[in-house]
């Protein structure tokens, strides 16, 4: 299996992530996107959206979209859920890391770190970060009652959410007022099989 991929990309690293619990085999092809190397022609075949992470799975089948990336490779493994509702929750919990955490967590990553935030980036900033502190307070809530986002199991729901979290500092976000949450990302990064993220460069 090949993937294409940005080594500080959050999304790009909850399939190595997932690779590492797993214990599954792949390549890694190592992308600038700033470069524009995702929208080029030969790129472009293989994903028209022109995003990272993408796999090729073999035998002319490309997938894109990290959540769908993750559901495909932990199909059969504990890591979607141990029943329908549980895997619902997973689900939901993934729905809401593109939704509403990704896009302002991230994203002010994406202006601090890639863009080097530049003054009219300001507002849009602000925008983000307003927005971030109440994903990241849904999730402090959520935790402070349970160890994992679904039960008391680690899942994909945990990958998803932990991939940009734990660099939100890189955003501009303070985790201070989160303990629940600080204790998740302990949690998460103390397993066994956990790889840190690059995020040199």
């Amino acid at each position: 299996m090949k993937v294409w991929g940005d080594s500080r990309s959050g999304n790009c690293f909850k399939i190595r992530h997932l690779c590492a619990e797993l214990d599954i085999d792949y390549q890694w092809q190592e992308v600038d996107i700033l470069a524009n190397e995702t929208r080029t022609p030969e790129f472009l075949a293989m994903n028209p959206n022109g995003k990272i992470p993408l796999v090729d799975l073999g035998g002319g089948r490309y997938l894109a979209e990290s959540n769908a990336i993750l559901a495909y490779l932990a199909e059969g493994s504990p890591l979607v859920g141990a029943d329908r509702y549980e895997r619902a929750l997973v689900m939901q919990w993934m729905f809401f890391e593109q939704y509403s955490h990704e896009p302002n967590i991230a994203t002010s990553r994406f202006i601090i770190r890639y863009l080097g935030n530049p003054p009219e980036r300001q507002a849009a900033l602000a925008e983000k970060h307003t927005a971030g502190h109440r994903a990241l307070g849904v999730m402090e809530q959520h935790l402070a009652a349970g160890e994992f986002m679904v039960g008391d199991r680690f899942t994909l729901a945990d990958i998803a959410l932990f991939a940009y979290t734990h660099v939100a500092d890189e955003g501009g976000f303070d985790l201070q007022p989160y303990p629940a949450m600080r204790a998740w990302l302990d949690r998460v990064s103390s397993r066994s099989r956990f790889v840190p993220m690059n995020t040199g460069g």
